[in-house]
């Protein structure tokens, strides 16, 4: 099997084989903790860090692992990440953690980490495994940071509300008010609402795709104008 190129690994991560759009993994957190901008990026950032840092690890370790205890050893190396990541929340962005609560830890259980470290890292060396990891790890946190948006939005006519959770105090004033006195939408808030918004990206996504396939078809399928045109040369004598 051919080798991907960066560019594969690129488009693969972040559309072609989006975890969140195209795999449909790590549903959980990503329905879950989308209510508003900041906890999707917490999350995303979280989840970011612990696929890059575990494609590279299992990378460096891949020849040296044997069969028997390759999935146990995936899950720790995972685990370790999440730790460091945890840790490094409950340092700096606590109120955030308290908020994502449970989901941090559950990154573990993650299906879209533990697939690429068995897919793909554990079959590759480490500069193709960490841009595996950070592609896949970006496309997940665009998606995640789009639901919020979108949730955020139209459920509480806000975006980038709480950022001081994340970027501290100065971050207060980068919230953004589109309308005055919106009318909170809590069916955007709750659970349906994650649904319904991912379902949307999801539609979009297909949508595209399917534009950029028939526009691809168009242009194959279309015969070659090709036009000539023959000079002809005129002589004469004058008299």
């Amino acid at each position: 099997m051919a080798s991907k190129t960066s560019a594969d690994i690129i488009r693969d991560g972040l559309w072609n084989n989006n975890p969140a759009l195209v795999q449909v993994l790590g549903l959980c957190p990503l329905l879950a903790v989308t209510s508003t901008v900041v906890n999707a990026l917490g999350l995303g950032l979280a989840t970011l860090m612990v696929l890059m840092g575990s494609n590279l690890a299992v990378s460096l370790i891949r020849n040296f692992v044997s069969e028997s205890v390759r999935l146990p050893a995936f899950v720790m190396i995972i685990a370790s990440f999440v730790t460091c990541a945890e840790l490094l929340m409950q340092a700096f962005t606590y109120e955030l953690y308290q908020i994502l609560g449970i989901f941090i830890p559950l990154i573990v259980t993650n299906c879209a980490i533990l697939g690429r470290a068995d897919a793909f890292a554990s079959k590759n060396a480490p500069g193709p495994a960490l841009l595996d990891g950070a592609m896949m790890g970006l496309g997940f946190l665009l998606v995640l940071v789009t639901l919020g948006g979108l949730r955020e939005l139209v459920g509480q006519g806000t975006l980038f509300a709480d950022m001081q959770l994340l970027f501290g105090p100065a971050a207060a004033r980068w919230v953004i008010r589109p309308f005055e006195h919106y009318p909170d939408m809590l069916f955007m808030v709750l659970p349906p609402g994650a649904f319904m918004g991912l379902g949307l990206l999801i539609a979009l996504k297909n949508a595209i795709d399917t534009h950029l396939q028939e526009k691809r078809k168009a242009v194959a399928t279309q015969e070659p104008v090709t036009s000539g045109s023959k000079r002809v040369r005129v002589t004469g004598h004058v008299s």
